[in-house]
């Protein structure tokens, strides 16, 4: 797949502050990346460098093969064929739907202006609401026209910052889904910053997780929640407990469940003390199991209930079970490992927190 982006070793500072450091990925063309973190990681300063608003104080910047940013070089946004989509949407209150698509089309002849505009309207389901006003619609018809306006003068890259995020959390993930259906019929490469990882779950191809000004681990959705690359990204990514254990050899670890094996070596030498990430789909609900854990409280989520279990030692886990399984807290249930990625960390290995929106160590 060709490279529509790639970004090479970019630093950002403000002043002498520097905010994002030494970050490097690619993105093909049609693909969806997410630039997905804490607020304060650097996210939304990465995709201003990317749009051209912001100087890169160090590292380069390629757009379609051409270098658009580097310390000294920086191509004005409106030559780069960027396009945006910005949170408040940043639609023309006193345009109908059709001139605002119709805005960055004022070069073309105006057969194809017309033909764009309704190709792209019949795309969002949006073509019998073109006469009307921005005011007229709701939030999610607002996004759809702000996301074909950008569209609309087919642009090199698609940026999207936080565009959902004025709309609750189902809405959120529903638009997400919507708005990739149209990217991918539209063969649209695009970049989305977002801290909602479902959001970013139901959009990206490959999502890159920063934490404290760097990129963590640029990956896609099943390898970011079942193989993390650090203790940071599976702390961000998804659920899960910390099970501690002592290391057997390079494919085992000995746990208060039980011995758990992996595929792949963890590197740790045997006898060492360490955690395993125990995400809550990793433990089944067994009657017939000999391992019991008491129920501490649940939560329904319809389907499911999400269990926290309180193990012999003390030890607290979470387990996903059938909803039609209703245990009351206190009560001990049945169960066992279903564990198939083991992700194996030092237990003596210093613990990521995020204080004030930067990345700090607590040993």
């Amino acid at each position: 797949m060709p490279r529509q982006l790639e970004v090479r070793d970019v630093s950002v500072a403000y002043g002498a502050q520097p905010v994002v450091r030494d970050i490097s990925f690619t993105l093909g063309a049609g693909a969806i990346g997410c630039l997905l973190g804490p607020s304060g990681c650097g996210k939304t300063t990465l995709l201003r460098a990317i749009a051209g608003f912001e100087p890169v104080s160090s590292g380069q910047i390629h757009l379609h093969g051409r270098l658009v940013s580097s310390p000294g070089q920086t191509l004005a946004p409106e030559r780069r064929r960027v396009g945006m989509v910005f949170q408040d949407f940043a639609l023309f209150p006193h345009l109908t739907v059709e001139r605002n698509v119709a805005f960055g089309l004022r070069d073309l002849p105006l057969r194809e202006r017309h033909e764009r505009i309704s190709e792209l309207l019949r795309l969002v389901d949006l073509s019998r609401a073109a006469r009307q006003y921005p005011h007229q619609l709701s939030g999610g018809m607002q996004q759809r026209v702000a996301l074909v306006r950008a569209m609309a003068p087919r642009p090199d890259i698609l940026l999207l910052d936080e565009p959902f995020s004025s709309m609750d959390a189902d809405l959120r993930e529903q638009l997400a889904r919507e708005v990739r259906e149209v990217l991918k019929r539209d063969g649209v490469t695009a970049i989305l910053v977002t801290h909602d990882q479902l959001e970013a779950f139901a959009m990206a191809d490959k999502i890159g997780v920063l934490g404290g000004g760097r990129l963590r681990q640029w990956d896609s959705p099943f390898r970011l929640y079942h193989e993390p690359a650090d203790r940071f990204v599976a702390d961000f990514i998804g659920q899960g407990v910390m099970l501690p254990g002592r290391v057997v050899d390079q494919m085992r670890v000995e746990t208060e469940l039980g011995a758990v094996s992996g595929r792949y070596p963890h590197g740790l030498s045997p006898g060492r003390s360490a955690e395993i990430l125990l995400r809550p789909d990793d433990l089944i609900h067994d009657d017939a199991s000999p391992i019991q854990a008491e129920v501490v409280s649940r939560a329904f989520r319809g389907a499911e209930y999400l269990y926290t279990l309180r193990l012999g030692s003390g030890t607290r886990v979470l387990c996903l079970v059938p909803s039609h399984h209703d245990h009351a807290p206190g009560e001990q249930i049945g169960i066992r490992l279903g564990l198939e990625h083991l992700v194996v960390f030092p237990a003596d290995a210093p613990s990521p927190t995020i204080e004030g929106g930067t990345l700090s160590v607590v040993s």
